[in-house]
């Protein structure tokens, strides 16, 4: 007979599918099993929409009664655009809830178990509960800090450089890493670059994959140096949005305003204030954000103790020269006691290239 283990990667495996739809709610699958058969698979689809209990108990229909329902996140016991999970499951009469991971939501955590014990269905949680959180790592923060899930990316030679010093950089890793770096822009909600990339490269910032969705585009400019013919400006292919300082050009904003831009005055009184930046992206419901910047961009970030997540791709190629660019560049840290670890550190080939996935320790 499959265990526990067996069913809840199912149902890990149904909510990995969804990944960069359902945001700013987490990523759930679930299934139900009767009598050693599955008889419902759910997803969170979008949003909004109903939750991934709901579309299995629907498949299950009469089924589901006396059967063990697996859900990769405790059923939610409030009313929000949704009704309440957790009541849909003692109506349906199953008999066991296995869950992966209790929900960090302060509303929820522990009220969903309670409601379902009260109710006398056995419940055992924990059960793939570090696969659960890992993929949940975006919702998990959010939830909690009201600010986004933040992922470093840079894409460099072996000996650290984004181009070279006549500022070449076109193109440093091949064909399939970059197309593995517009999946992350399409999973995450808004993508950020400094304005002197956009003076320099005049990028889309999109995510050019079939059924991809397009990050919503985040430019730091302190002083409104945004060239009113750049793409990020005239495409309309998403939306962008100008994070400035105190001392911005009012004519030159009220041109890009007119533009479709939006604008954000942070509180910086001549450089934009990136604390800041996250605290109105949470308010604004950004729950993940792909930073995409230069080393001066990327510094600022890193030495604010920021980013939640690297991802680095290395080329097998060496440019060298003190002037070609890094990827983390400004003051940098004075002590190598200072420096950052980066755990659970993870490196896998992709084409010719190498890509590195590791957590800022904090």
């Amino acid at each position: 007979m499959p265990s526990h283990e067996f069913y809840m990667d199912l149902a890990l495996s149904n909510a990995r599918t969804m990944k960069g739809q359902t945001d700013p709610n987490p990523l759930v699958g679930s299934v139900i099993v009767n009598d050693n058969r599955i008889v419902g698979v759910g997803a969170h689809l979008k949003a909004g929409e109903p939750h991934a209990e709901i579309h299995a108990l629907r498949m299950a229909g009469d089924l589901a009664r006396g059967g063990t329902i697996y859900v990769t996140l405790e059923p939610c016991s409030h009313f929000g655009r949704t009704g309440p999970c957790a009541q849909a499951i003692i109506d349906a009469g199953l008999r066991e809830v296995v869950i992966a991971a209790l929900d960090p939501n302060p509303i929820v955590s522990g009220n969903g178990v309670t409601m379902l014990e009260e109710a006398g269905i056995s419940v055992v949680s924990g059960v793939r509960e570090t696969e659960s959180l890992k993929m949940n790592e975006v919702f998990n923060k959010f939830i909690t800090a009201k600010t986004p899930f933040v992922t470093l990316k840079a894409a460099s030679t072996l000996d650290g450089k984004i181009a070279t010093h006549m500022l070449d950089s076109k193109w440093i890793t091949g064909e399939d890493a970059r197309r593995d770096v517009h999946e992350l822009r399409s999973q995450n909600m808004a993508i950020l670059v400094g304005v002197g990339t956009v003076i320099e490269d005049d990028p889309e910032l999109t995510a050019r994959i079939p059924n991809g969705r397009n990050p919503i585009r985040i430019i730091l400019d302190s002083s409104l140096r945004l060239p009113m013919d750049a793409k990020v400006v005239t495409d309309g292919a998403a939306e962008t949005w100008i994070f400035t300082s105190r001392t911005y050009d009012s004519s030159k904003a009220s041109q890009l305003k007119n533009a479709g831009i939006r604008m954000f005055e942070t509180t910086g009184e001549t450089r934009t204030d990136v604390n800041d930046l996250l605290r109105i992206l949470g308010e604004n419901g950004i729950s993940s954000l792909f930073i995409e910047g230069g080393g001066t961009v990327n510094s600022a970030f890193l030495e604010n103790r920021l980013i939640d997540k690297v991802v680095l791709y290395f080329a097998p190629k060496l440019v060298g020269g003190s002037d070609a660019p890094t990827f983390l560049e400004g003051r940098g840290f004075g002590l190598m006691k200072e420096a950052i670890d980066l755990a659970d550190g993870e490196f896998s080939k992709i084409g010719k290239d190498f890509k590195f996935t590791g957590y800022p320790e904090k």
